[in-house]
């Protein structure tokens, strides 16, 4: 089957090990499928296409690169929703990271220290009554 549709159902009926994945306000469902051909939707969509801007698919596909695993032998269904686009592509980094060790548990030290398991917790500071921005203040004038 040809059709994304198709290769979604299909995904459907196999076994998949799920790690969810958050970054500022996006949230990411990862779900794997071993013994796959290696393909990777996110939302429907190749990762790609979905993600267009230079350098953000290798940076979701980094827990493979650090396992020097073969990323055809999985199949990848992502569900994301929130955020932009670093948000999400951060998201599902961490997501495929998590469920990489549900997987196989021996892969947890490498990924741990390649701090691929550490979830960023920086999010966005709120505005503050009388200034412009979270920090930024109005000029100055003194007359």
């Amino acid at each position: 089957m040809t059709t994304q549709e198709g290769l979604t159902r299909d995904l459907s009926k196999a076994r998949y090990v799920e790690g969810i994945g958050r970054r500022k306000e996006a949230t990411a469902r990862v779900r794997l499928y071993p013994g796959g051909s290696g393909i990777f939707l996110v939302n429907g969509r190749p990762v790609e296409q979905y993600f267009t801007r230079v350098g953000d698919v290798d940076f979701i596909l980094q827990p493979f690169t650090v396992l020097g695993e073969n990323r055809k032998k999985y199949d990848v269904t992502v569900q994301v929703k929130g955020g932009g686009v670093s948000g999400q592509a951060g998201a599902i980094r961490l997501g495929l990271a998590r469920a990489l060790v549900k997987m196989d548990p021996d892969n947890r030290p490498l990924l741990r220290k390649a701090g691929l398991l550490t979830r960023d917790p920086r999010e966005k500071e709120r505005k503050k009554p009388g200034l412009k921005r979270a920090r930024k203040a109005p000029t100055y004038t003194k007359r």
